[in-house]
């Protein structure tokens, strides 16, 4: 049986020359695929072996460059193409040896393919103030996945819960919370699922796996889970595990809840289920293509300075990288350093080049690296 993704002890890769993937989608893609490779040049300056950028050879459609096409069938085709091609990608990678893909936003639907093929979770660890949340999402199935039948005046979508995939999911969010909280006791899993639906099978399913793992599973319709929310709070290392209708709807509200700032400044990461690609993680933003500030240098790099930071520490061999990082964007922000979108008037670049100014990573012998000329504009 395959192993799921767990980030390796101490974030070294297992490989002597790290190659890690990169994806892009339309909108702003471009520049922050830019944003990315110079940051994570500078924060792997270090590596005795460097590091390698395997780019996809295909620029995605995001949401508003398909709606320019205007014919649904054309639109259909466009994004079963580019769910193909991107899935071969990740395959090919994984199969490769690389172990982590930066992706910029593309579009929802050729993206949701991709994860129900691969299945997917997307695992965000939220702190704040001595709590910490672990919600893992189930991308693998549900209303976001599945298939179109189009008749005249009507879309029919044809969606699979399956008993393997649910298992699947769960056992992974369990040994993730293991590993986030090694001295910490973890007493159960809240899931959030519209369960009433399925006719008992999923009430029977995760009884089962309850009763299997030795785990108190609590199944909640998501309004349930809101109520407790709201009325109780969440006591420290919870672990939500969650079907997407609800968890990407109330992810902003959570990352409000624990202090972890804006959507736009946030990155989180998907991990493969499926035998072949598991444990191949795909970094991404949390926000969209923002098409509008497409070559206008207005869009905001921080989630993208964050995953390049995360693809560092954890897959190239670059200890320190998270903690240099989040110094150096408090530095910023002492200092105003900031896009329009967050009150400033500096551009991207100049964000970026403000931040490998004063970005001080550890090198592979442990003396300070001088970033501040590597990868520049």
């Amino acid at each position: 049986m395959t192993r799921p993704h767990v980030p390796a002890p101490g974030g070294e890769s297992r490989v002597a020359r790290p190659v890690i993937g990169l994806a892009v989608g339309r909108g702003t893609g471009p520049e922050l695929a830019d944003v990315f490779e110079r940051v994570l040049g500078a924060l792997t300056a270090g590596h005795p072996h460097g590091v390698a950028i395997e780019r996809s050879p295909r620029l995605y459609h995001s949401y508003v460059s398909l709606r320019a096409e205007r014919d649904v069938a054309r639109i259909r085709a466009l994004t079963a193409d580019d769910a193909d091609h991107y899935e071969r990608f990740c395959r090919t990678r994984a199969e490769q040896g690389t172990e982590a893909i930066f992706r910029t936003a593309i579009n929802a639907q050729s993206l949701y393919l991709v994860r129900q093929r691969l299945r997917s979770v997307k695992v965000d660890l939220l702190t704040d103030a001595g709590r910490s949340l672990l919600l893992v999402r189930d991308q693998a199935q549900g209303f976001y996945t599945g298939d179109n039948r189009h008749t005249p005046g009507e879309v029919i979508r044809t969606m699979t819960f399956s008993r393997e995939i649910t298992e699947a999911v769960v056992t992974y969010a369990l040994r993730r919370a293991r590993h986030a909280w090694p001295d910490g006791h973890l007493d159960r899993i809240v899931m959030a699922y519209k369960f009433h639906l399925l006719d008992g099978a999923l009430d029977a399913w995760v009884a089962d796996l309850a009763d299997r793992l030795g785990i108190r599973i609590d199944l909640f319709q998501p309004d349930t889970v809101n109520r407790n929310l709201i009325t109780h709070g969440l006591p420290d290392r919870t672990l939500i595990v969650a079907g997407n209708e609800w968890a990407d709807i109330m992810h902003v509200m959570l990352l409000d809840r624990f202090g972890s700032g804006r959507q736009e400044n946030h990155c989180t990461e998907n991990v493969c289920l499926a035998p072949g690609p598991a444990g191949l993680v795909e970094y991404q933003t949390v926000h969209g293509s923002a098409d509008d500030l497409a070559g206008r240098e207005l869009v905001n790099p921080v989630a993208t300075i964050r995953a390049a930071a995360l693809v560092a520490e954890r897959h190239a061999g670059s200890p320190g990288a998270v903690r240099a990082t989040e110094r150096s964007l408090r530095t910023l922000d002492e200092r105003g350093v900031h896009t329009p979108d967050l009150g400033g008037r500096h551009s991207t670049t100049a964000v970026v080049d403000a931040l490998l100014g004063c970005l001080d990573v550890p090198g592979s012998d442990g003396t300070p690296q001088d970033t501040a000329l590597v990868g520049g504009s």
